[in-house]
C-alpha cells in the first residue's frame, strides 16, 4: 500500500465514519472498485482511532462535563453515563458473537449494496419524524439506541445514521440524538480496536500509519462538524439519495462480476 492509497482510505474513513453513509461499506467498495487494498486489520484500527480522536476533540467539553458530573454524582450525568453503558452492551455482545460472519460479508458487494439501500431508507424516513418537545436521555432510550447500533456492525449499515434516527424516533431532540450517537461511538470504536489488536499484524510502514491516523482525524472532525449541522437543520434525508445511488452502483458491479 502506497502513501497515496493510505491517504485515499483515510479520507474515505474520515468522511464516512460520521456522515450517515457507512464507513465499512465505503472502505470495502473503495477496495473493490478502485483496486485499492484495504490495508489490513492494523491499518483499519489506525483509521478508526484517528476518527475517535475527532470525536474527543469535537465533544471535549461534553466529555469533561460528563466525567465531572459522574464524579460529583450529579443525577443528569449519572443517567447519561448509565445510558452509554447499557447502550454499548448490545453491540459488544453482537460483535463478539458475529466476528467471522462480519469478515465474510466485508467482501460481499451484493450484501453491502443492499445494506446501503437499507441505510438510505432509514435516512429518508428520518425527515418524517416530528421534532420532540420532551428532551432528555433515559435508560429506555439508551437501550433502544444501543440496540439500533448493533445493526451497524453489518458492512453497509451506517452507525451514525441508525443511532441518530433511532434517537429521534424515541423522542430525543436533534442535538441530543447527535450528541448521544457520537458519545456512544467512543466505547464502540475503542472496544472494537482493543478486540482486534491481538489479531493485527503491524508490518506496515510507519509513514502509512501516521498518514492514515492524521488524515482520518482531520477529515473525520470536518465530517462530524458537518453532520451535526445537518442534523440540527433536519437535513439527513439528502444522504438517502446518495446511499441509494451508491447501492445501485454496487449492485451493478456485483451483478456484472457474477455474469
Amino acid at each position: 500500500m502506497s502513501p497515496l492509497e493510505a491517504s485515499i482510505l483515510a479520507v474515505v474513513q474520515g468522511l464516512t465514519e460520521f456522515l450517515p453513509v457507512s464507513s465499512s461499506g465505503h472502505l470495502a467498495m473503495a477496495s473493490n472498485l478502485l483496486s485499492v487494498p484495504e490495508g489490513g486489520l492494523a491499518f483499519d484500527i489506525v483509521l478508526h482511532l484517528g476518527t475517535l480522536v475527532a470525536v474527543f476533540v469535537f465533544y471535549w467539553k461534553d466529555i469533561v462535563s460528563l466525567l465531572r458530573g459522574i464524579f460529583l454524582r450529579e443525577r443528569k450525568s449519572l443517567l447519561l453515563g448509565l445510558a452509554l453503558v447499557v447502550g454499548t452492551i448490545p453491540v459488544a455482545i453482537a460483535g463478539f458473537l458475529s466476528g467471522d460472519l462480519i469478515e465474510a460479508l466485508r467482501t460481499n458487494m451484493f450484501f453491502i449494496s443492499c445494506a446501503l439501500a437499507f441505510t438510505g431508507t432509514i435516512l429518508f424516513f428520518s425527515g418524517k419524524i416530528p421534532v420532540t418537545a420532551e428532551p432528555g436521555i433515559t435508560f429506555k432510550r439508551g437501550v433502544l439506541v444501543g440496540l439500533a447500533q448493533t445493526l451497524a456492525i453489518l458492512p453497509g449499515v451506517s452507525r451514525s445514521g441508525t443511532t441518530i434516527c433511532t434517537g429521534l424516533f424515541v423522542g430525543l431532540s436533534r442535538e441530543e440524538a447527535a450528541r448521544f450517537s457520537f458519545l456512544l461511538a467512543i466505547p464502540a470504536i475503542l472496544g472494537a480496536a482493543v478486540k482486534e489488536l491481538p489479531s493485527a499484524s503491524w508490518d506496515i510502514p510507519a509513514g502509512n500509519i501516521l498518514i492514515g491516523f492524521a488524515v482520518s482525524a482531520v477529515v473525520g472532525f470536518g465530517a462530524l462538524s458537518l453532520l451535526v449541522k445537518f442534523v440540527k437543520q433536519g437535513k439527513l434525508t439528502g444522504f438517502a439519495w446518495y446511499c441509494w445511488t451508491i447501492a445501485l452502483a454496487g449492485l451493478a458491479f456485483s451483478l456484472q462480476g457474477a455474469v
